[in-house]
């Protein structure tokens, strides 16, 4: 999705357009590059890996935080570590904790 500021002339652009990508350096500046073709490169058994454990742990977070009581879990470790619950989540999952798993175990505690 774009992001453009309109004050003085445009003050924020972020984003892609077409086949421009606009984003900011580490240092804030700005940075116009095109859009990378990635249709030809052909992925190493550990990036194939890693692209599949990245899914899982996508599809994970989503439904974690489809799941009400799971989500509340999430919600409350998202606060204390100041960060997003989808984030908490994720991370989890990656790490090897899966609350929905233990939950349909019956093993899931809320402290």
């Amino acid at each position: 999705m774009t992001r453009v500021r309109f004050k003085p002339p445009i003050e924020h652009l972020q984003g892609t357009f077409y086949d421009v990508v606009f984003k900011l350096s580490p240092q804030g500046k700005p940075i116009v590059t095109r859009r990378p073709d990635m249709s030809n490169v052909e992925w190493s058994e550990a990036q194939t890996a890693q692209r599949e454990r990245f899914k899982l742990a996508n599809e994970y977070a989503k439904a974690a935080m489809a799941d009400p009581e799971v989500r509340l879990i999430y919600e409350e470790r998202a606060a204390k570590e100041n960060r997003r619950p989808y984030r908490v989540a994720f991370s989890d999952y990656c790490q090897g904790n899966d609350l929905l798993s233990r939950k349909q175990g019956g093993l899931l505690q809320h402290h």
